[in-house]
């Protein structure tokens, strides 16, 4: 047995080939508006993707860079004047920030309605990743509805929100963490696992219920190279699993494309 390959690639071309459909029915283009503080290489790269995205979809993108040592008054005067930029239809903040901004309170001086990140608690979206990863599981026309479904990570990006899509489609959820008891256990008996703790390979196939669909939301850089690698442990789960995203080309793409649906959810709503 060999799992089917979750491509996300292939998903997010999809997804942005009918995004620019769309848009292309409207008179005026949205604007999608990042601010990049400071010069982290992967928060770059990051960025890079968001505008090649913008681009192929038909989005105006702006990027609006400060330094590593902008004052946090200086960035929320920034967020608030795109909150009243009627162009901008989108505004991300890329993450990391630095240790001296609160970044609890710049994700909710974001307008709800322009989070398309998802990061404002009363946001108008879901994060990008939680879309992405449930579009995926959509796209490959796999039942959500009655299963089992744990999620391993509880962050306010990934896990939780997750988490939330999943019981929005009607899955029995468990959210697993670095303190839970007897995580074998828990994972043995998804009908559907994903993986966003952060920790590389720490999935292993004992671990997999014969053929639960896996899917890898973490991405780790091996210290020294430019592989990444993610939680799971794809060469031995592929090999118990049903479907599975590898790392990368799996959920990192249509974080991506989870964003450019949420751009297009707030132009056109």
């Amino acid at each position: 047995m060999s799992a089917e390959i979750l491509d996300g690639r292939a998903i997010r071309d999809q997804i942005l080939e009918e995004a620019k459909e769309k848009l292309a029915k409207l008179k005026e283009k949205p604007t999608l508006s990042i601010i990049l503080v400071g010069n982290d290489p992967a928060s770059t790269i990051y960025v890079r993707e968001k505008e090649k995205a913008a681009a192929k979809i038909g989005a105006e993108f702006r990027l609006i860079k400060k330094p590593s040592f902008v004052k946090q008054v200086e960035l929320e005067g920034l967020i608030k004047k795109l909150n009243n930029d009627s162009k901008v239809r989108g505004i991300v903040i890329q993450k990391p920030l630095p240790k001296h901004i609160n970044e609890e309170k710049i994700d909710k001086i974001i307008a709800t309605e322009k989070d398309v990140d998802g990061l404002n608690p009363a946001s108008n979206f879901y994060s990008t990743t939680a879309k992405g990863v449930i579009e995926l599981l959509k796209r490959y026309k796999i039942k959500i509805e009655g299963k089992d479904a744990t999620v391993v990570g509880r962050s306010k990006l990934t896990g939780l929100p997750i988490a939330l899509l999943l019981l929005e489609e009607n899955a029995t959820v468990a959210v697993c963490h670095k303190k839970t008891r007897n995580l074998k256990g828990k994972t043995l008996v998804a009908d559907i696992l994903i993986a966003a703790a952060g920790v590389p390979k720490l999935i292993r196939a004992d671990m997999v219920k014969t053929g639960a669909i896996v899917v890898d939301v973490g991405t780790t850089r091996i210290r020294g190279t430019k592989k990444l690698v993610g939680d799971v442990d794809f060469e031995e789960v592929k090999r118990v699993a049903s479907f599975i995203s590898p790392v990368p080309g799996g959920v990192g793409p249509m974080t991506v494309a989870g964003l450019m649906m949420n751009l297009v959810q707030a132009t056109t709503q």
